[in-house]
C-alpha cells in the first residue's frame, strides 16, 4: 500500500512543492484547506486534475484553530506522515495581528499535536510529524545559527513559532511521538507570496521594466538573510521523517546577502538600476529588526546528506524570469482591453 501524507498549508509555496515531491514518490496526499468564498488553489491546480479513480491528491476543509476538524481529517485520512506547514507566516504582519498569529502558529500546532496523540491512543497507529519551524526563532542571536544556538525571537510570529517548537520537543520526549522540527531559513521561489520581500522585488522589477509600475516601496535594505530555493528545502522535510529517530535540523544555504544585494541582482538582470525606482517607506520597517540570519547546516549535511544547490543569484534569476512572463501576460491583456 502507498504511504499516506497529510499536509496543512498545502496551498502555500512549500505545501505545493511538497505535494509534488510526495506524489512523485507514490504517496497518496491529503491537504487541509480553510473554507473561503474564493479559490486559493492556484499553486496546486496542476495537481488537481480530475483523474477519477486514479486521483492521488485530496483536499479537506479544516482549520488549525479547530481541534475537532483536525481530528476528523485524521480519522478520515489515516496518514502515515503529517507535515504542518500552515500558519500566518508574514513576520511584519504579525506585529499587526499578533493574537491571530499566535492562534494559528502556536495554538494551531498544539491542536494538531493533541489530535495526533488522541488518534494514536485510539488506533495504536504511529504518525510521523514534521513541524515547520523558522530561522526567526534565532532573532538577534549571533550568526551563524545552528541547532545549538540559543533562541532570541524578535516578533510575535517568532514567539509563536518558539511555543510551537518546544511543544513539538515536549510531545516527542513526553509522549514518544515521532516529531521533528525543521528550522528552515528563508526559502523562496516563483510561488512565493507577493508580499514577501524577494517576490515583491522581482514582481515589481518586471512590471517596472514593462511600464506597468513606476515605484517600489521597501523597508530595511540592510537586513541580511540566508536565502535558498524552496523546492530543494521540501526534500529535507521529507528526509527528516525517514530517519530511524526523530531529530531537529537547521536547513539553510550557509550563505548570506542583504535585501539591497537582492535588489541589485533583480534589477540588473533586467538592465536597470534599482536606485532609480525604489523608495524607503517607514511602514515596512519592523518595530524590532533582525539584522542577520545565516544558518549553520553542518548537521543536515552530516546526517541527511542534504545541501542547497541553488545560490542567491540563480534563485533570483528563476524568480525574475517567472515574473517577467507574468508581467508580459498582464501587459498583453491590458493592451487588448484598451
Amino acid at each position: 500500500m502507498p504511504k499516506v501524507a497529510l499536509i496543512t498549508g498545502i496551498t502555500g509555496q512549500d505545501g505545493s512543492y511538497l505535494a509534488e515531491l510526495l506524489l512523485g514518490y507514490g504517496y497518496v496526499v491529503h491537504g487541509i484547506v480553510r473554507r473561503s468564498s474564493s479559490f486559493n488553489t492556484d499553486r496546486i491546480d496542476h495537481l488537481l486534475e480530475d483523474k477519477h479513480d486514479d486521483a492521488k491528491l485530496y483536499l479537506h476543509y479544516g482549520d488549525l484553530t479547530d481541534h475537532g476538524s483536525l481530528l476528523a481529517v485524521l480519522n478520515n485520512t489515516e496518514p502515515d506522515e503529517v507535515y504542518n506547514l500552515g500558519a500566518q507566516s508574514h513576520v511584519r504582519v504579525s506585529f499587526e495581528i499578533p493574537i491571530y498569529t499566535a492562534e494559528t502558529v502556536a495554538i494551531g500546532t498544539l491542536n494538531l499535536l493533541e489530535a495526533i496523540r488522541d488518534y494514536r491512543n485510539r488506533t495504536k497507529k504511529e504518525i510521523r510529524y514534521y513541524q515547520a519551524s523558522s530561522s526567526e526563532l534565532f532573532g538577534r542571536a549571533p550568526a551563524p545559527q545552528s541547532e545549538r544556538t540559543p533562541f532570541r525571537p524578535c516578533s510575535p510570529y517568532a514567539c509563536a513559532k518558539l511555543d510551537a517548537y518546544w511543544n513539538v520537543v515536549n510531545y516527542r520526549e513526553g509522549y514518544g511521538l515521532f516529531a521533528c522540527n525543521g528550522i528552515l531559513f528563508n526559502h523562496e521561489s516563483p510561488r512565493r507570496g507577493e508580499t514577501f520581500v524577494t517576490r515583491k522585488i522581482t514582481r515589481a522589477a518586471t512590471r517596472i521594466k514593462l511600464g506597468l509600475q513606476d515605484k517600489l516601496y521597501l523597508g530595511n535594505l540592510n537586513a541580511r538573510r540566508d536565502w535558498g530555493y524552496a523546492k530543494e528545502y521540501v526534500f529535507a522535510m521529507w528526509q527528516m521523517l525517514q530517519l530511524d529517530e526523530p531529530e531537529d535540523f537547521v536547513i539553510a544555504t550557509g550563505r548570506c546577502c542583504t535585501v539591497e544585494d537582492w535588489l541589485v541582482a533583480a534589477f540588473a538582470s533586467l538592465g536597470m538600476s534599482w536606485r532609480e525606482h525604489v523608495e524607503i517607506d517607514e511602514r515596512y520597517i519592523r518595530p524590532v529588526e533582525v539584522n542577520e540570519l545565516r544558518g549553520d547546516v553542518g548537521k543536515a549535511l552530516a546526517q541527511l546528506a542534504w545541501h542547497a544547490s541553488t545560490d542567491m543569484g540563480g534563485l533570483c534569476k528563476l524568480m525574475v524570469e517567472a515574473d517577467l512572463r507574468l508581467a508580459e501576460r498582464e501587459k498583453a491583456l491590458a493592451t487588448v482591453a484598451a
